[in-house]
């Protein structure tokens, strides 16, 4: 049986005694289950090559190479390099990637299910992930609220809503003209049910949406900013602290989570791949009655 420990009330899982090359299908189910089961799931001290942590990522569902392709791993375009280091003069990865909470490729057609992070390097000081619970924060929404939300949808695309300068360290990070053409006006549901556990969430209230379906812009923004507020208090939130060799994974349709800025003359890198959700659903029947069994909810 997998070894798991709570890493705050409420949600976040670490496993323990994982060692991720050496998974047979039976250990990577338990994984799985804890993964939907935790929202953040937590591996400690791996050592993975590129070609092992894009195997272990297609476990989970196909991999979405980032529009941010100058920065793709040489060895796999699945691995997007994040790192404030330069060679020669440039940057050899994404220095400052999502320092504002959002959900990851909610401005895609097809949602993602799950990002993974493997820590190459941690600073001395931050680099940490915030992570705020998206089940939680609409399970405590006033029920007058939840009726007006539910049907609602809203319009995504790449970008932080609240920040228009393109050069700000709180931007999303900025696209070349070629990479814009690619991001399109994308709908999602502001309330969404999970497409495996089938409970409902807030959807990227926060980020990437600029707007609701048949709604006065500047209504819809309110509103948005109004769930956002609500959804990332520090109840809802958890900061993860990174060690080297680290794996976290998180579910991108019940969290919203924030990078954390560092200093650029203190080193950290990591590998980051999201895959999306896959074509074929878990079954969440499964899901639920293991999650009730172990008395997470």
């Amino acid at each position: 049986m997998l070894e798991v420990k709570a890493l705050c009330e409420g949600f976040g899982l670490e496993a323990r005694g994982v060692d991720i090359p050496r998974l047979d299908d039976a250990a990577f189910a338990e994984l799985e289950t804890a993964f939907f089961r935790g929202q953040v799931l937590v591996l400690r001290e791996q050592k993975l090559t590129p070609e092992e942590f894009v195997r272990f990522s297609r476990r989970f569902g196909p991999p979405e190479p980032h529009v941010i392709d100058q920065f793709h791993h040489p060895a796999d375009a699945n691995i997007l390099i994040l790192s404030n280091r330069q060679k020669n003069g440039k940057p050899v990865g994404l220095a400052d990637a999502g320092t504002y909470f959002h959900t990851d490729y909610s401005y895609l057609p097809v949602p993602a299910r799950a990002t993974m992070l493997y820590s190459i390097e941690v600073p001395r000081v931050g680099g940490d992930t915030l992570f705020a619970n998206q089940y939680a924060a609409y399970d405590d929404l006033p029920p007058r609220m939840k009726a007006r939300i539910d049907p609602l949808v809203a319009v995504h695309h790449y970008g932080n809503r609240h920040v228009d300068d393109e050069q700000s360290r709180i931007a999303a990070s900025p696209l070349t003209d070629e990479q814009k053409a690619k991001m399109p006006l994308i709908k999602h549901p502001v309330v969404r049910q999970h497409p495996v556990t089938g409970r409902k969430a807030l959807y990227s209230v926060s980020g990437s949406s600029y707007g609701i379906v048949g709604m006065d812009d500047s209504q819809a923004v309110a509103l948005l900013d109004e769930l956002a507020a609500h959804a990332t208090q520090e109840k809802y939130r958890y900061r993860l602290k990174y060690g080297v060799g680290d794996v976290v994974i998180w579910d991108n349709a019940s969290l919203l989570h924030s990078a954390t800025l560092t200093d650029v003359n203190d080193p950290r890198t990591l590998w980051r791949i999201t895959v999306k959700e896959p074509t074929a659903r878990v079954d969440p029947d499964a899901v639920l009655a293991s999650t009730y069994a172990s008395g997470a909810m």
